[in-house]
């Protein structure tokens, strides 16, 4: 039963909720949760779970609630896994923790992506269903908020450590999401009058002494100018000690760090740029366009001019070929299962090598020893293969592999020193990419 993965699908944004309640432990599992799922089964509107996973999966019902629960019993605690084979997608996370754990129920929900909530109606219906799981399981606090807008507050620490975090949890307002729960304790410390009296959209005291606030009607438009002051207004007047101005500027600065940006990549590169995007998490995606959109190749610096090449010093010429192909030979042993254009050895080929090895953080994920010894080696002549089968080229062999040339046009390329300065790092793998040493010498073969 195939489910939809968050966390496999396009980085955008979602709705993430975070809930650690108080449960009875002495109670069955089953009948604990009896509550939590009633509530979700009434209010979950167009995200309802279609999908169970115990120690397999099952389609969704109480039945197969109960035996995922009990195939995940352990000595702590249980948890399951609740999925959906549509749109919206959901990760949802259950889990009962007991002694000698502090006893807790504990539930994440992130539906992708955050643009269904628009609807009034969907917002409102998540509203009364944590309203309800707050009512049966207390909380010291609950967030339901933008997954990317949190992520630039730092939350849940909040910059500090995590064994603080972990000591002092939420005790104090350190920010106001869309949605929040704030425990009795918690209510106290702030005065539970001056809570009730928070301007904002929803606000109300809970049978069990939490306040339930929403700051406005609809989440996805968390980013909006209205919203964004509404928001602001809830924090300054929970925590009379921070600047109301100060405060509405952090909240535009995070709002302007999500703002669509244009991609508009050097052409070149712009297929791996686009995939390198396509990695970078939802929260950090704009920032990343943005300073690849700046960012220029160097110009390489791996060639020289055809008068001035090296002239072969091998007494086999036609073995050092065999040899160079079957240095490239490794490259594609190493790379056809996941980047299979390089049986083909085409400039297309180069841009899913150089993603390939970008994702993997090659030069720092390897041994220095193996990259230098059999990556560089088999990178350099596989790159001189392409140049030769795809714009002519004719191998200029010599005894030290960084003296080889590929003589294209009127200018001889050094494939195993690029192999050499891409193998560097990280950035080096854009900085010195296959595919850009391929289009500078495509364009100067003539």
């Amino acid at each position: 039963m195939k489910v939809l993965n968050v966390h496999d699908l396009k980085a955008e944004d979602s709705l993430l909720l975070t809930f650690d309640g108080a449960f009875d432990p002495h109670a069955e599992p089953g009948s604990e949760l009896d509550p939590f799922f009633q509530a979700l089964e009434l209010y979950a509107d167009g995200w309802m779970p279609d999908v169970v996973e115990g120690k397999r999966r099952r389609k969704y019902s109480r039945a197969a609630i109960s035996k995922a629960l009990e195939e995940k019993r352990h000595e702590r605690g249980t948890s399951i896994g609740l999925y959906r084979t549509t749109w919206p997608a959901l990760d949802m996370w259950p889990r009962l923790g007991y002694p000698p754990l502090s006893p807790k129920f504990t539930t994440l929900i992130e539906v992708r992506p955050l643009s269904f909530f628009s609807e009034t109606e969907h917002c409102r219906k998540f509203v009364e269903l944590v309203r309800a799981w707050a009512c049966r399981y207390p909380v010291s606090y609950a967030k339901a908020h933008s997954t990317d807008d949190a992520q630039l507050t730092d939350s849940p620490n909040f910059g500090r450590d995590d064994e603080t975090r972990r000591r002092d949890g939420f005790d104090k307002v350190y920010e106001v999401f869309w949605l929040n729960v704030f425990g009795p304790k918690l209510v106290e410390t702030v005065g539970r009058e001056r809570m009730l009296a928070t301007p904002a959209w929803r606000v109300e005291e809970l049978p069990n002494g939490s306040v339930l606030l929403v700051t406005w009607p609809t989440v996805a438009d968390f980013a909006s100018k209205e919203a964004r002051l509404a928001q602001a207004r809830a924090h300054a007047h929970l925590r009379p000690d921070l600047d109301f101005d100060a405060l509405l500027r952090s909240l535009h600065e995070r709002g302007a760090m999500l703002a669509p940006v244009e991609p508009r990549f050097h052409p070149d590169l712009a297929p791996l740029l686009s995939r390198v995007v396509d990695r970078a998490a939802s929260h950090e995606r704009q920032r990343r366009i943005a300073e690849l959109n700046a960012w220029q190749p160097p110009e390489p610096e791996e060639w020289r001019p055809a008068g001035s090449a090296l002239p072969p010093d091998v007494d086999d010429p036609e073995r050092s070929l065999e040899y160079y192909s079957t240095l490239a030979e490794h490259l594609v042993a190493l790379l056809h299962s996941q980047a299979p254009s390089v049986l083909e050895a085409t400039p297309e080929s180069l841009t899913d090598a150089d993603f390939y090895f970008w994702r993997e953080e090659f030069p720092t994920s390897r041994l220095r020893e193996a990259i230098d010894e059999h990556a560089v080696p088999a990178i350099g002549a596989y790159l001189g293969e392409v140049l030769v089968r795809n714009l002519g080229g004719r191998w200029i062999p010599r005894q030290k592999l960084e003296e080889a040339q590929v003589l294209v046009g009127n200018r001889v390329w050094l494939p195993f020193v690029r192999a050499r300065n891409y193998m560097r790092s990280r950035q080096s793998l854009l900085d010195y990419s296959l595919t850009w040493l391929y289009r500078v010498a495509e364009r100067h073969r003539g």
